[in-house]
């Protein structure tokens, strides 16, 4: 028997009885683009992923990895997820967001590794930014000499 491709839809895998927990899609943004900041305060970064859940029900497994590194000793290089733009909900910490390289005495370069199951309630296009900034005064950078930094979104049922 065969499946015609415009007769399978997220819509009719959800009702066909994915179980709860199955992955329904998968989106991935990767760089090696750097952006730098002095900022104190998160900004964007060239690294953001958009999905559009199947279901209201659904959960959004997303998964980070980001090169991070410090120009200066002494400071935290921050980096987080916001659902929207970096004026949007921030999914981590309010100020160490998801983690940070930390430079005690030399120059770190560190990868950020974190991964966090988002509740959006929503069947709209739904946009994951990585926002960076620097905890004290110093420059914080993501992807430095060009190093893949990734963002992966994975809608799970609900």
């Amino acid at each position: 028997h065969e499946i015609k491709d415009s007769a399978v839809t997220s819509a009719k895998i959800q009702d066909g009885g994915m179980p709860e927990g199955s992955v329904l899609q998968v989106v991935n943004a990767t760089t090696g683009t750097n952006v730098s900041t002095t900022s104190t305060s998160f900004v964007t970064s060239n690294l953001t992923a958009t999905i559009t859940p199947s279901s209201t029900s659904s959960k959004i497994l997303i998964l980070l990895n980001a090169a991070m590194y410090n120009s200066s000793t002494g400071i935290h290089s921050v980096v987080t997820v916001f659902r929207g733009t970096v004026s949007g909900t921030n999914l981590g910490h309010s100020s160490f967001g998801f983690g940070s390289s930390y430079a005690s005495g030399d120059l770190t370069k560190n990868n950020i590794s974190a991964n966090y199951l988002d509740s959006p309630s929503t069947t709209s296009a739904t946009t994951y930014t990585v926002g960076i900034k620097s905890e004290s005064a110093g420059t914080t950078i993501i992807s430095v000499n060009g190093e893949t930094s990734t963002i992966t979104l994975m809608e799970i049922a609900g």
